[in-house]
């Protein structure tokens, strides 16, 4: 095992076209860090110049305590898992979780224990002699896992690793990832755009943006800290509620006015100087049905019921906004409610810069 850390990290195509603008992160031995965003964000393009797949254009990579820059990929000593699983399909499972070490030309016994060992691990010793097409798509990702834990590398590279299963077995596959995590201790590197993926999985997250590190955190410290709209936006499902409007002050009291003359209630000691421009943040689940005078009214265009929770649409100052309720309700499309934030749960960013204030 071995921490990465990267230093100042640049990409850039054809001379002139940036994909990675000075990245600097630092994960310690051991640690489960995923790195997410939207696609085309650069977080594949990190991952594959951490794996020696793709050439640096500047800054500096490091695994344990070695520069890593020019070493070819073979020597780095990760192991990577790809969205496609990339089988050899003429192999068995046993042959495609040992192929790695016998092209190291280790003793046929150790290749025996480790198959075997990794097997047990993911519950594949009774499909060790079958071939990949004769397995289901979580059985071939846990075959893809299992050739990479074979090699006892210093470091799993995962990129988007679940995006081909359906979604039943993604969390089924998610809940094994983190237990294996916990088992092998290894240090991970995982990319996703699914931010519940990154949320369950995580020790860390770093969230990309247009190729820039936005913010670096727990998950919890994302969700309830994020330092700027976009971490707002892209942290949380449903997604945070976003509203613009005007900060006002008048006789201890503070709120924000949206265009159509609606009030947004704002908890004691919220930043925002009276008359600035801000965008009013406030997630589904931290809104509550109240009364006519706590609240501020949504008119219902959508319900829907999932079981556990009703989702309810709306529009509030020509934003379109979601609540999420555990509670049952028989909202009508066309009626009006009262919501209001649960205390200190707002967010209220800068108009023109997205800053968090």
């Amino acid at each position: 095992m071995a921490s990465v850390e990267l230093r100042g990290v640049r990409k850039v195509y054809g001379g002139n076209v940036a994909a990675i603008h000075g990245v600097d992160v630092e994960i310690p031995d051991g640690e489960f860090v995923v790195l997410v965003g939207p696609s085309g964000c650069g977080k594949s393009t990190l991952l594959r110049m951490i794996a020696g797949l793709e050439e640096i254009t500047g800054g500096e990579v490091r695994i344990g305590t070695k520069r890593v820059n020019e070493l070819p990929a073979k020597d780095r000593d990760i192991a990577m898992v790809f969205q496609s699983y990339a089988l050899y399909p003429h192999m068995t499972v046993r042959e495609n979780m040992g192929f790695s070490l016998r092209l190291r030309k280790a003793p046929k016994a150790e290749i025996e224990r480790g198959v075997a060992n990794a097997a047990q691990i993911l519950g594949l010793t009774p499909y060790l002699d079958r071939l990949p097409r004769h397995l289901s798509g979580g059985q071939r990702q846990r075959v893809a896992m299992g050739r990479a834990i074979v090699r006892n590398p210093q470091v799993f590279l995962f990129d988007e690793p679940l995006s081909n299963l359906d979604a039943k077995l993604r969390v089924q596959m998610r809940t094994e990832l983190k237990a294996l995590h916990q088992r092998l201790k290894t240090t991970s590197i995982y990319v996703t755009h699914d931010q519940v993926e990154a949320m369950t999985l995580a020790d860390r997250i770093v969230v990309l943006h247009d190729g820039r590190v936005e913010q670096i955190g727990a998950p919890l410290d994302l969700y309830d800290a994020p330092v700027n709209q976009f971490v707002a936006g892209f942290i949380g499902s449903p997604a945070m509620n976003f509203m613009s409007g005007t900060a006002r002050r008048a006789n201890g009291t503070a709120w924000v006015a949206t265009s159509d003359g609606t009030r947004l209630p704002l908890p004691p000691g919220a930043k925002g100087d009276d008359g600035q421009g801000v965008v009013y943040g406030v997630r589904p689940e931290h809104l509550a049905l109240s009364g006519v005078t706590e609240g501020f009214p949504l008119a219902v265009s959508v319900v829907e019921p999932t079981g556990a929770d009703t989702l309810v649409f709306g529009t509030v100052g020509g934003s379109e906004i979601c609540a999420v309720f555990e509670d049952r309700h028989a909202f009508r499309p066309g009626e009006t409610i009262h919501l209001a934030p649960k205390n200190n749960r707002v967010h209220l960013f800068n108009a023109d810069t997205g800053v968090t204030l």
